[in-house]
């Protein structure tokens, strides 16, 4: 097959390719990085590292590259999700990898000055590689085949869940084999008839990944599924994926209508690190502060502006549901009229909602509305990243309406989240219940590499201007 499994990451066999070039440019890398630390300290043009060093830190920066999932990433996230997967392998992943290795194997120790050069060229180095590599290659080649075992309801709704990623898939879809009971839903030119010989069958169509999506759960368990030949199937190398596994791993959010009541229970992730927590709270404390002194100059002209077009107050408060349903202020400076909610009941914002200002159309638009929330992280209310924390009586409605909604609350709130980079409004139950999708993700995945590409692309947000009520 043109897929290799590697790290548990599929990997077409041009990645493979590229993979190897890239280790040649990272041995000489150190090369580079010796001769010039060598020359600014006038040593000459003399050798300073090994051919067992050159491979040693070649190995491990591919390794981590790979473990990291770099080379599968451009589908999903595209080259800023490449960059920022590379630059975390190599200058976090690799060196903490490597100076464990140094100190076990001394002999293969670099030197800090030559290991820090030979990071930086690798880098530049290696992006240059990727270009060429991404100009030269389609990478609508490098997609996988995938069979829909499912042409019922099940399998056309995994379709369209699909349909709306057409641009950042990994994969193709070669057909939809209907399982005996079900319904046929899908279309037609979709039908492929069932094989005699599924790993037959997968070789000859270079298969790469069976993906289970029946209308009824009970025909996994025997009768007409074939779960020996899927096991064979597994056995000889193709990947086995339940639909809403494939959904999460594809268009990266949880499907709730295919959740079974233990599914947090089996499932990877939801895992707990009391590092992770406190390296966050550090760095949330960190950020907070440094922006509040960069930040309070815009703070204190947007007050003003606000009250010069609609008079006091210009800051508001809220009440808002937070880590384990935790009830809390969320201070914002204001960006609608003065009493915009009728006796104070909580009504759902709306895009180009008249009750916007003029002025406030701009904070929302560049989220200097949302600076005071400063202060809620600086107290622990709310992190930089995480599911935008609910008013009470929006939570106890959707508690009631969304299954599996309260997990949303399992992590703190933030001021960034992965739902609203992917689903920017939210104005009814349909789109709290389609927000929460993504919500699910984050608390399932959540991680600081994940942390790192929403702030990513929350800024690209920001300066376009996207997803704002």
């Amino acid at each position: 097959m043109a897929h290799i499994r590697v790290l548990n990451h599929y990997l077409h066999s041009k990645f493979i390719l590229l993979g190897l070039i890239e280790f040649i440019v990272l041995m000489y890398s150190v090369q580079a990085g010796g001769f010039l630390r060598a020359y600014y300290y006038g040593e000459g043009n003399q050798i300073v590292a090994s051919s067992m060093q050159m491979i040693c830190y070649a190995s491990v920066m591919c390794v981590c590259s790979i473990s990291m999932g770099v080379y599968t990433s451009v589908f999903h996230e595209g080259k800023t999700g490449v960059m920022l997967r590379t630059i975390v392998s190599y200058c976090f992943l690799g060196t903490a990898s490597l100076s464990i290795l140094y100190y076990f194997f001394p002999t293969l120790y670099l030197g800090r000055g030559v290991l820090s050069l030979a990071v930086v060229i690798s880098l530049f180095a290696v992006f240059l590689v990727r270009i060429a590599f991404y100009q030269i290659v389609d990478l609508a080649q490098l997609r996988q085949k995938v069979v829909v075992l499912g042409a019922g309801t099940n399998a056309q709704y995994l379709i369209d869940c699909i349909d709306e990623i057409e641009d950042k898939r990994s994969f193709w879809i070669r057909g939809c084999v209907s399982c005996n009971g079900d319904k046929v839903v899908v279309a037609e030119q979709r039908l492929i008839s069932s094989p005699s010989d599924w790993i037959h069958f997968c070789r000859e169509q270079k298969v790469n990944e069976l993906v289970l999506a029946p209308d009824e759960r009970r025909r996994s368990e025997g009768g007409t599924f074939p779960v020996d030949a899927l096991l064979n199937c597994k056995l000889a190398g193709v990947r086995v994926t339940q639909a809403v596994e494939f959904i999460e791993r594809e268009v990266q959010r949880l499907e709730i209508s295919m959740l079974s009541a233990g599914w947090a229970l089996f499932a990877s992730g939801f895992k707990h690190s009391w590092l992770r927590d406190k390296l966050k709270r550090i760095s949330d404390l960190s950020l907070a502060f440094l922006l509040l002194l960069i930040a309070w100059p815009f703070m204190l002209l947007t007050a003003v502006a606000v009250v010069l077009e609609t008079g006091f107050p210009a800051l508001y408060k809220q009440t808002r549901v937070g880590f384990n349903g935790k009830q809390f202020s969320i201070y914002k400076l204001r960006s609608m009229t003065k009493n915009a909610e009728v006796g104070g009941a909580a009504v759902w914002a709306t895009k180009n909602d008249a009750r916007v200002t003029k002025v406030g159309a701009f904070i929302r638009n560049t989220r200097l509305d949302e600076l005071p929330q400063l202060w809620n992280v600086i107290r622990g209310d709310m992190s930089f990243i995480g599911p935008r924390p609910e008013r009470p009586e929006f939570v106890d409605d959707l508690n009631d309406q969304i299954p599996f909604y309260n997990q949303r609350h399992k992590v703190k709130p933030g001021l960034m989240g992965w739902a609203q980079l992917n689903y920017p409004y939210g104005a009814s139950v349909d789109d709290a219940r389609n927000k929460l999708k993504y919500d699910l993700y984050y608390v399932k995945n959540h991680s600081a590499f994940l942390d790192a590409l929403i702030v990513i692309r929350t800024v690209e947000v920001v300066l376009l201007g996207k997803g704002v009520h």
